[in-house]
C-alpha cells in the first residue's frame, strides 16, 4: 500500500530521539544563520522506500547511530511551507514545502555512540533538550509542525512514561 504525502510537498520524515530524561536530540546546521540553524533529524523519503524505511535510514545518517527503539509515528502527515528566500535551490520551485511522518524513538545507547559526522555533514553540532527549550531553538516556519509533533508523542515525553 503506498502512502503519499500531500501534493506540492516533499515527502519526509522527521525523528524525534528521546534520550535521558526525556530530552530530545537536536542537530546544528552548519552554514545557517542561528536562527535557523537548530532541529530534530528530518529527511527526504527515496523513491520506492516507507517511512518507516527512511525514518531509520535518517536516523544512521543524521545522527550516526541505529541505537534506538520505534516507539510511535504520527498518525497523519504534518506539512509546513518553507519560505521562498531559504528553499533549497535544487528544488527549482517543485515543492512548496515538506509533508513529514514524524517517529518517536527511545534512544538505547550513550552519547559515544552519537557520530553526527559518520555519513556527512548535516549537523555539526548536537544536543540534548528539554521539551520546554526545543520550540524556543526552532525557526519559526516550522514551529507549528513541532508543536503538533510535541502534542502527538506527549505521553513519551511525560516522566510517567515507561
Amino acid at each position: 500500500m503506498k502512502i503519499a504525502a500531500p501534493e506540492l510537498y516533499r515527502p519526509n520524515v522527521g525523528l524525534m530521539l528521546i534520550g535521558p530524561e526525556r530530552r530530545v536530540f537536536v542537530g546544528h546546521r552548519p552554514r545557517m544563520p542561528p536562527e535557523l540553524a537548530w532541529q530534530m533529524p528530518q529527511g527526504g523519503i527515496d523513491k520506492g522506500e516507507t517511512p518507516v524505511e527512511a525514518a531509520c535510514r535518517e536516523l544512521g545518517e543524521e545522527v550516526g547511530t541505529i541505537k534506538a527503539l520505534l516507539l510511535r509515528e504520527t498518525r497523519g502527515w504534518l506539512k509546513y511551507d518553507v519560505p521562498a528566500d531559504v528553499a533549497p535551490v535544487y528544488w527549482k520551485g517543485k515543492w512548496r514545502g515538506q509533508a513529514q511522518k514524524w517517529f518517536a524513538l527511545a534512544f538505547t545507547g550513550t552519547d559515544a555512540d552519537i557520530d553526527i559526522a559518520a555519513h556527512g555533514d548535516e549537523f555539526d553540532g548536537w544536543k540534548w533538550v528539554s521539551v520546554r527549550e526545543l520550540l524556543d531553538l526552532i525557526v519559526p516556519f516550522k514551529r507549528e509542525v513541532y508543536q503538533a509533533v510535541l502534542k502527538e508523542f506527549a505521553d513519551l515525553l511525560s516522566p510517567a512514561s515507561p
